[in-house]
């Protein structure tokens, strides 16, 4: 999205939903850091799932690390198992980040296609590699193809600051979110980031 197109969408939000509106008044400018590769994007997604920040960063750059920069599929599927289980990673991610290389080696995912299909295709793709599943697939709608209306209805944090801000008596489940998200439309990926991070002003959650 360019500043126009992201200041009509925090306008639109705002007349929408008054309470994301005090939101979006209170954590100021919207600062999603779009990732340009949707290897790397892929990898970094795998490695960081189910762990805090600070051990997955760690995490993180020893795997870098390995290569000197960030490696290409072939590079990655040609190395040794035993050299990314000292940079930490579990066995399963491991099995995980090999089948997205052999997934984009052998053609079966074209990333560079990806940009073209619809967000319900693009997840269709990416959920037939090991260890991606919808909630990776939309982080990566997101946060790589730029995508303007994604509500992951399994994003935890989501549920948590639905939970608050809508003053909810249990996190909610999908189709409350999906209720609750219908006025946002078609920029519920904007909304879905305020809320995450009005997290970080009720009780340093996110």
């Amino acid at each position: 999205m360019n500043r126009r197109e992201l200041a009509g969408a925090l306008e639109h939000l705002s007349v929408s939903d008054a309470r994301l509106g005090v939101i979006i008044q209170s954590v100021g400018a919207c600062k999603i850091k779009k990732r340009k590769d949707p290897f790397q994007s892929l990898v970094e997604a795998i490695i960081y799932q189910q762990l805090a920040g600070s051990a997955a960063d760690a995490i993180y750059g020893r795997f870098v690390k390995i290569y000197g920069s960030f490696p290409e599929p072939a590079q990655l599927l040609a190395t040794n198992s035993a050299n990314l289980r000292a940079a930490g990673l579990s066995a399963r991610k491991i099995e995980y980040l090999k089948d997205l290389a052999l997934h984009v080696s052998d053609g079966r995912l074209k990333l560079d296609l990806l940009t073209s299909m619809a967000d319900d295709q693009v997840i269709e793709q990416l959920v037939q590699v090991k260890g991606i599943g919808p909630w990776t697939a939309e982080m990566f709608l997101i946060f790589c193809l730029g995508r303007p209306d994604i509500l992951p209805v399994g994003d935890l944090g989501l549920r948590r600051a639905m939970q608050k801000t809508y003053s909810l008596s249990e996190l909610p489940l999908p189709a409350a979110m999906q209720n609750i998200a219908q006025p946002w439309k078609p920029y519920r990926s904007v909304a879905t980031w305020y809320l995450w991070k009005s997290l970080e002003q009720f009780k340093g959650i996110g």
